[in-house]
């Protein structure tokens, strides 16, 4: 049988974007360490829609 990984993917989303009153989101994919980092992440990432960087946090 497979062993089961610390690294678990997890969805990021955008902060600002709901705010913005603009139509649709900015979603990213990644994978975090859970043993390292057993908290929610937050990432400055790119969002196209708003053409600039955001904090984008882990959603559930």
């Amino acid at each position: 049988m497979a062993r089961k990984g610390n690294r678990v993917q997890v969805i990021l989303e955008c902060t600002e974007h709901k705010d913005s009153g603009v139509p649709g989101t900015s979603r990213y994919i990644t994978t975090k360490n859970r043993k390292n980092t057993p908290d929610r992440i937050e990432i400055r990432k790119f969002n196209p829609v708003l053409k600039k960087y955001t904090v984008h946090k882990e959603i559930k």
